[in-house]
């Protein structure tokens, strides 16, 4: 096992995800309240090639990551009522958690595995960091979807720039845009 530069184990969860009704309250409140940030937003996002449910998607939803202490944190607010796995959670048990971000070294056998263990795909896109995502549905036996988050360079340099963005904050220029 090895280590991302942001000190979480590159076949390991990596990131925790809520899902939001106004992302930049979001931000303020985990801000304020929990001292997570500073935010790296992207105000739309829909991936590349993105699928749900195994058709095309074309949900658009707002992100923001910061991390606290080694965790990322992810806060996800939907920007239309297209169908999605966000708007699937909102609809079934309101804002709020929504899934483990796990890291894939070998993201077509991770795959492959959960799906034979009887998780299904809800999700799939190609994301800004040159990897893929896929959001399992865990079927109740996990409180959330499971993303598998392709591992790459790409995906270790961004995030280990929000982390060391989160070293020493001293809570100022709290939202940053993500690119």
């Amino acid at each position: 096992m090895t280590q991302f530069d942001f000190g979480q184990p590159d076949d390991g969860i990596i990131q925790m995800a809520y899902v939001v009704e106004d992302i930049h309250a979001a931000m303020a409140l985990w801000t304020k309240r929990l001292k997570a940030g500073p935010w790296f937003l992207l105000d739309h996002f829909t991936g590349d090639e993105a699928t749900y449910r195994g058709g095309p998607s074309k949900a658009d939803v707002a992100i923001a990551m910061g991390f606290a202490g080694h965790m990322q944190i992810e806060l996800i607010q939907p920007n239309d009522d297209h169908p999605s796995v966000y708007k699937e959670t909102i609809d079934a048990r309101g804002h709020g958690f929504h899934h483990f971000g796990k890291a894939s070294p070998d993201y077509d056998a991770d795959l492959k595995r959960y799906e034979a263990e009887g998780y299904e795909l809800a999700f799939q896109a190609l994301v800004p960091t040159g990897g893929r995502v896929g959001y399992l549905d865990a079927k109740g036996e996990l409180p959330g979807f499971l993303e598998l988050i392709e591992s790459g360079p790409g995906l270790d340099d961004a995030f280990s720039r929000f982390y060391a963005a989160s070293i020493k904050w001293d809570g100022s220029d709290p939202v940053r845009p993500m690119a």
